[in-house]
């Protein structure tokens, strides 16, 4: 077609959409195309400062108190509250008497639904509404002068609520007759979700053996050393609030809705936080409540969880029962797969089930799921550490060691023979290859794996009994855009990064500074990284999915370098040479081909910016579209062993290898950290930590760390994990993948088949609590007998 004269000259859109995986499912994000996007860096690249184990760069500031959470802010004239909270888990609010805890000594303020403008919600439900839903529910505030009044008025808050009938597990909830859980129905959806390939009958068909189990996972608590809290302040009708946050900018987003404000009146802030785990991805009941108090009294409030409520009404993962059937020929190969899943979610939250990862690890042609979510009167779930894929992986990867004593197999030979070499649902190529046979092999290697397995001691009558297990894992890690950076040089040659990210505590700024200082030729110790703060930083996303680092360091690496292109274009006029014969590396640029010697022609950063003056270098950096016919995953493999004396059924891990393929690894150090804290919370996931719910009262029975058992130190096995070396050019130019929630997945599994290759029995629930082992074997006693 002929352009018509005088008219601007076409060119393609600037703005396409891109899928985006989170949390196990995709999203169609709208995307800017970057003007430029560096090589990129392969296995091979040069590098000094990106790959090195470097100590985070607040580990000083923790380690002294200096850092200040949310918990530390403090305000002049700030005032404190406290939530009130439903005792009861089903019923309607028929009177909210708050005259007594108006008399409390110091108390300012209280709120009630009846305070709230129309049509208040948080996370989609009415904020303090008068049908109560489960025990621990919002329904008041209290604001006072100190945050011991606010706690003695909430507790003066009377009730008076005409109870209903509850379920608070998935079979009373779905039985003919079930209380009404919540607004439309008991189930979500009213039919199993349903996810297939292939042709189930045929793979049954071939299959020389079939093998059938029910597994159980618990509900499981973040227990976040933090508690979710807020800090919020009006200045004229500008509100800023410090929030423990996984999203900032999402907070904001949420607040600016929630109270009819523009987006540039409010300002969300995290400095520091201590762990969220998903259960932190946007505002909650206690953000609203410092906002609104803090309006009517015109002072800064406080309104901090305190561990019940944490415990109790912040979210959990929750529970499954997974009826499993795998089918394969004599050779280990598998024919089919088939799952169905009860999935209860609480009174609300997203439909994250375990069957995904049934359709992932292993390469089967007939692969079927069902389903089915269920709400029960109970705290709503939320994103917990690879949602999902942490309760598939027990049921598959204990149905996979029970498949291979059918078969009189090794474990570890049935997984090996059962490899998946590309994405099965959408038959794409992975990223940067499957390197999950070399995770097994090394593994296996560190490990020990077929020496420890002759060696222990399953068939002991008497004393401890050690076993072995292993499991594997996969997970969606690609990140993606949106994303954006800056990268400015100020007059003595440091560097600001910018970026609108937060760090939960995982060595965020360190990772960026890293990329930073090595993309612009700068020594990292001139490298600083401000982020946490939507009025000061340009645009990124929720820290969730394991999507951090590769969606915002490719941002820093293209800001990094358009600061550095900039730099030696200055430079290149004061020493009188092109750009391109220069080079930047520790905070001084150089002419290529020349010695180091003291006839070297270079100038330092600062000196080039010294004779800048007052013109500030600001690169610009976005994350591209993510590449639209691969799959990016991180996988690994870990090994367990465990004893168990089956006298008492406690079982005490002893070590655990993990190997891990997270394309580059750009600080080992903290990546190494990111493994021993996800195999920790795995093994809390397999041993102790379990939500009990008093089915007669509707509550729950382990509402605090007292009851609600985390792992300790004296927990804490021999643990030897890494990553494999590497890179994945093709999921971004930095060739990072996320590593966040991968390490937690197999661990569960690869402990409770270490307890069952120890005791000679099948172990179907998680946690193996004492009572669980020594029932476990009491049920073989029964059936040799």
């Amino acid at each position: 077609m002929k352009r018509r004269k005088g008219a601007a000259p076409t060119r393609p859109s600037r703005f396409v959409r891109t899928l985006v995986e989170i949390e196990g499912r995709e999203e169609t994000r709208v995307v800017e195309i970057p003007d430029f996007e560096p090589a990129p860096w392969k296995a091979d690249a040069a590098l000094t400062i990106v790959g090195r184990a470097t100590p985070r760069f607040d580990a000083v500031e923790k380690s002294t108190g200096r850092a200040r959470y949310t918990a530390d802010v403090q305000l002049p004239g700030m005032l404190h509250a406290a939530i009130v909270r439903s005792h009861q888990p089903h019923g309607c609010i028929t009177a909210v008497d708050v005259d007594a805890a108006r008399a409390v000594p110091g108390v300012v303020d209280v709120l009630t639904g009846a305070d709230l403008p129309a049509g208040m919600s948080v996370g989609g439900r009415k904020m303090f509404d008068r049908t109560v839903e489960y025990a621990g529910q919002p329904v008041a505030a209290v604001c006072a002068a100190s945050a011991e009044a606010a706690r003695r008025g909430a507790a003066a808050v009377r009730l008076t609520i005409e109870a209903a009938g509850f379920a608070v597990t998935f079979a009373d909830a779905t039985a003919p007759g079930a209380p009404r859980v919540r607004a439309g129905g008991n189930v979500a959806p009213h039919a199993p979700f349903i996810q297939e390939r292939g042709n189930m009958a045929r793979g049954l068909r071939q299959a020389d053996v079939t093998i059938s189990r029910e597994y159980r996972t618990p509900v499981a608590l973040h227990s976040a050393l933090e508690p979710h809290g807020a800090v919020a302040e009006w200045t004229d009708d500008r509100l800023t609030v410090w929030e423990s946050t996984q999203g900032i900018f999402r907070t904001r987003e949420q607040l600016g809705a929630a109270l009819r404000l523009p987006l540039n009146r409010v300002r969300v802030i995290c400095e520091h936080m201590g762990g969220g785990f998903g259960a932190k991805n946007g505002m909650g009941t206690h953000t609203l409540v410092a906002a609104l108090f803090a309006r009517r009294s015109g002072r800064p409030v406080r309104c901090l969880n305190d561990r019940e409520a944490e415990q109790t009404d912040a979210g959990n993962r929750n529970a499954t029962v997974q009826r499993v059937t795998l089918a394969a020929k004599r050779d280990g190969r598998l024919t089919a797969i088939l799952v169905e899943a009860d999935v209860p979610l609480g009174v609300g939250g997203w439909e994250s089930g375990p069957a995904k990862i049934y359709h992932e690890l292993y390469r089967c042609p007939n692969v079927r799921t069902a389903e089915t979510f269920g709400y029960i009167n109970a705290a709503a779930m939320s994103a917990f550490r690879a949602p999902g894929h942490a309760e598939g992986a027990f049921g598959l990867e204990r149905a996979m060691d029970t498949l291979a004593g059918a078969l009189d197999m090794d474990p570890l030979a049935l997984r090996m023979k059962n490899l998946a070499a590309r994405d099965q649902e959408k038959g794409r190529p992975y990223s940067g290859g499957s390197r999950l046979a070399e995770c097994y092999r090394d593994g296996a290697k560190r490990f020990g794996w077929t020496r420890a397995r002759r060696a222990n001691s399953a068939t002991a009558t008497t004393g401890a009994r050690r076993g072995v297990g292993m499991a594997a894992q996969i997970w969606g890690t690609g990140g993606g855009p949106p994303a954006y950076a800056l990268v400015r040089l100020n007059a003595d040659g440091t560097a600001d990064v910018l970026t609108g990210t937060q760090d939960l505590g995982t060595g965020s700024r360190t990772i960026l500074a890293q990329v930073a200082a090595e993309a612009l030729g700068a020594r990292l110790a001139d490298v600083q990284v401000i982020l946490g703060d939507t009025e000061r930083t340009p645009y990124t996303g929720n820290s969730w999915g394991s999507m951090t680092t590769p969606s915002v360091s490719p941002a820093v690496r293209m800001a990094a370098e358009d600061a550095r292109r900039q730099l030696l274009e200055a430079a290149a006029g004061m020493m009188g040479v092109s750009p391109d014969r220069l080079e930047a590396r520790g905070g001084t640029i150089r002419v290529k081909g020349k010695g180091r010697g003291r006839n070297a022609r270079a100038m330092s950063f600062a000196a080039v910016a010294e004779q800048l003056g007052d013109v500030m270098i600001i690169g610009r950096g976005s994350r591209g579209p993510n590449a639209p016919h691969a799959a990016v995953v991180t996988v690994g493999a870990q090994f367990a062993e465990v004893e168990v004396d089956p006298g008492t059924g406690v079982v005490r891990v002893l070590r655990i290898v993990a190997v891990h393929d997270a394309g580059r690894v750009i600080n080992p150090l903290l990546a190494g950290s990111q493994l021993q804290g996800g195999i920790l919370q795995g093994l809390g996931y397999a041993l102790f930590e379990e939500r009990v719910m008093d089915r007669r009262l509707g509550v729950p029975l382990n509402p605090t760390l007292h009851d609600y058992k985390v792992p300790t130190m004296a927990d804490a096995p021999s643990i030897d994990a890494r990553c494999l070396d590497g890179s994945d050019s093709t999921a971004n130019h930095v060739g990072a993948r996320g590593l966040a929630e991968p390490p937690i997945i197999p661990t569960a599994p690869a402990i409770a088949n270490a307890v069952a290759n120890a005791l000679g029995v099948e172990v179907d629930e998680i946690p193996l609590t004492p009572w669980r082992v020594l029932a476990a074997l009491a049920r073989r006693v029964g059936t040799d007998s």
